[in-house]
């Protein structure tokens, strides 16, 4: 067995241990050596011993934060999502697999409306942007479609707009003018008072105050998790401030916590019609769509 493959096994053994997936360790070596992870298995790695040794002090700290309990994804920096990698740290909600599905719900109202209209550009308003996650993916891939978009990020947290401002400048630098992102440094309350917009899209804080959260996501800012006693309060406060931005025959996208979507269509029923809920891919109900009056 080969240097680097008994330094592997040796970080999924303690991580197993400590009940945490033994896939993180294939991460953190990944990203140690620079690589992606499936390179550990397709590539040969030549290391000297000086270099041998000081990758396996370096993996041996990065196995120790993560046994307590620090994210992987702070840990190597970025996290993945949809078509993009996102730098990320402390003080910035890491984004979900979940959140994936509220941006490809946007992006399929948006192709829908751009068939009505092919000469239309859409503005659309990401409140609690953090980490710039939906923003960047819907300009990115509503550029690969041939959707213009005007997007505005909204984030008013001090430790999450610098990881929202660097991710917006790298895409910027990337991809150019097709990516139209304004940041706001506001609260949502307060942000973009007379402006009217086509779409609203939101992952706002909905997790009930008292629940139990795993040691690794109590290490993310609780201002991006908890949505206030019940969970719903700060959601139904996005649905607000979103109805009062959007145009009329404008869209909102929000996701949700299981169970909030009956109470937040209530809420919404007076300001939007064709109110839907949508199943995220385990089944759960995540997401709420509508149009407004």
């Amino acid at each position: 067995m080969s240097a680097l493959r008994q330094i592997l096994r040796e970080g999924k053994r303690r991580l197993e241990e400590a009940k945490i997936s033994a896939v993180d360790a294939e991460l953190l070596l990944a990203h140690l050596l620079g690589v992606g992870r499936m390179d550990l298995h397709a590539r040969d790695f030549t290391l000297t011993a000086d270099e041998e040794q000081q990758l396996q002090e370096r993996f041996d700290e990065l196995i120790s934060s993560r046994i307590d309990s620090m994210p992987v994804q702070y840990l190597t920096g970025e996290a993945a999502f949809r078509h993009i990698t996102l730098e990320v740290g402390p003080g910035v909600l890491i984004p979900r697999p979940e959140t994936e599905g509220l941006v490809e719900l946007a992006l399929i109202w948006l192709e829908k409306e751009r068939s009505i209209d092919p000469s239309r550009r859409f503005s659309v308003v990401d409140l609690g942007s953090g980490s710039g996650a939906i923003a960047i993916s819907l300009a990115v891939e509503g550029a690969n479609r041939g959707i213009p978009l005007s997007l505005v990020a909204v984030e008013d947290s001090s430790e999450a707009k610098p990881w929202l401002e660097r991710n917006i400048a790298t895409y910027r630098e990337k991809y150019g003018e097709s990516i139209d992102i304004r940041l706001i440094d506001l609260p949502v309350k307060d942000a973009l008072l007379g402006v009217r917009c086509d779409l609203v899209i939101a992952n706002p804080p909905y997790i009930p105050r008292e629940t139990t959260l795993p040691a690794d996501v109590r290490q993310e800012p609780e201002r991006a998790l908890f949505g206030g006693i019940e969970g719903i309060e700060l959601p139904i406060h996005f649905i607000e401030h979103g109805a009062r931005m959007l145009k009329p025959g404008g869209a909102l996208f929000m996701e949700h916590f299981e169970g909030q979507g009956e109470a937040l269509a209530r809420f919404m029923n007076p300001e939007f019609s064709e109110i839907l809920g949508h199943d995220d891919l385990n089944g759960r109900g995540r997401y709420i769509s509508a149009r407004k009056k």
